[in-house]
């Protein structure tokens, strides 16, 4: 027998606003050190607008990956709706080198590329650098498990992480997707 909830909880599952990739560049910084970056002034603005959803009024809790802008995100929320904020390592965004040694943008899009041809799946026999799609639904899954006694809850966090889980490639900046682990994305 599975285990019964009480509390059905939604999730707002919210992606970044806007990242402002200009700031890592001249760094020449290693794997995950572009995750560094903050938002853009219209990145800000976009979070701004989207902490004006009135559904988003009625969440008891923010979550937010550790990347960034994420967290600034995730910041910009808890200060405009006056919300709590927890930080989860494993809201973070799909790893597309787990060794975290890539050092260009060119080698992280073959990754990615490479990604996309299996569809996320290691080919029988293969272990390849980056995460696996199974992998990061399960990193996921569980965060959100964690946090399933609360009624609505608000993730910031990242288009593929969220894209992966809602069946989409195309979210948008700062934009809401209402997810319940019962039913998927609403």
């Amino acid at each position: 027998m599975g285990k019964v909830r009480s509390v059905l909880t939604v999730f707002y599952l919210i992606r970044h606003g806007e990242p402002d990739w200009h700031t890592y560049k001249p760094l020449r910084l290693k794997g995950n050190g572009r995750d560094l970056v903050p938002l853009t002034e219209e990145g800000v603005r976009q979070v701004e607008r989207t902490s004006g959803d009135s559904r988003l009024r009625e969440a008891e809790l923010i979550l937010s990956s550790p990347y960034t802008r994420a967290m600034q995100t995730a910041g910009i929320l808890s200060r405009r709706l006056d919300l709590e904020l927890k930080v989860e390592y494993d809201l973070r965004e799909w790893q597309p080198d787990l060794t975290f040694e890539y050092d260009s943008e060119e080698r992280m899009r073959e990754l990615r590329d490479e990604y996309s041809r299996c569809g996320g799946v290691y080919p029988n026999g293969e272990t390849k650098l980056w995460e696996s799609r199974e992998m990061l639904l399960n990193r996921l899954e569980n965060v959100l498990e964690r946090y399933s006694g609360y009624s609505k809850v608000i993730a910031a966090g990242h288009g593929t992480l969220f894209g992966t889980l809602i069946g989409r490639s195309d979210m948008a900046h700062a934009e809401i997707v209402e997810y319940d682990t019962e039913a998927g994305r609403r």
